[in-house]
């Protein structure tokens, strides 16, 4: 039997969406949390509040991203209270990048900072490995993202609706779960305008399926017939 290496690196992966669009920004992320090729949580939040109006998508080690998660949600939060007024979006994105590059030896993570303000309104702001900080229009992170590049550029466009970004985030997340092994399992949507934050959950049962892609069944059972009862 061969031996296992429990000081191997793990495997980490993910996929994580920001787009902006005519009036504010959403977020999306698929749910599987990876421990190599064990699946250690099926149906984790990667989008993360971090004030009320900016949030932030986590990727890489979730111990990592969490961490610097929390500073920054604490360090906003003094930095509300001293300025009487909410942190804007840019602020949180520096504060995260400031964490992210000054413990760049140590962390593996990489995160996609969204939200809106009354300033500049609604942003994208992504903050890779190493503490690089850019802005962009869109952004996708974590293993899932290989598979995206091409069918972003494809279909995003400006000026989107606010039901068109959130179709265009859910049938990427959908794609990326599809085609990585490391993604899956339900899709999360977070919706940041004028108005507010709105969540959204779409289960497993909820995707579009893809090609080569099983549909979903509640057990294994569905699919190759349950067994007639035993009898004496």
């Amino acid at each position: 039997m061969d031996q296992v290496d429990f000081n191997a690196p793990h495997s980490m992966g993910t996929t994580i969406i920001g787009v902006t669009y005519n009036g504010g920004v959403v977020l999306g992320a698929d749910s599987r949390t990876s421990t190599g090729v064990y699946v250690a949580n099926r149906a984790s939040d990667k989008i993360t509040q971090l004030t009320d109006n900016v949030y932030v998508c986590r990727s890489g080690s979730a111990a990592d991203s969490q961490v610097v998660s929390d500073y920054v949600r604490y360090f906003l939060h003094q930095h509300t209270i001293q300025l009487g007024q909410p942190a804007t979006v840019k602020v949180a994105a520096n504060l995260v990048r400031l964490l992210a590059y000054n413990n760049k030896n140590n962390l593996q993570t990489g995160l996609i900072v969204g939200g809106w303000d009354k300033y500049e309104g609604g942003q994208i702001f992504g903050v890779p490995l190493g503490g690089t900080i850019v802005q962009q229009p869109f952004a996708i992170g974590g293993s899932g993202s290989s598979y995206l590049y091409g069918f972003f550029d494809q279909a995003w466009k400006e000026g989107m609706t606010k039901d068109e970004a959130e179709a265009l985030v859910r049938k990427a997340v959908s794609l990326a779960i599809a085609r990585d092994g490391a993604s899956g399992g339900v899709v999360r949507t977070v919706i940041i305008n004028s108005e507010g934050v709105t969540r959204n959950f779409y289960p497993g049962d909820q995707l579009p399926i893809w090609h080569d892609e099983l549909e979903a069944h509640d057990s294994l059972l569905d699919i190759i017939g349950a067994p007639e009862p035993m009898t004496t």
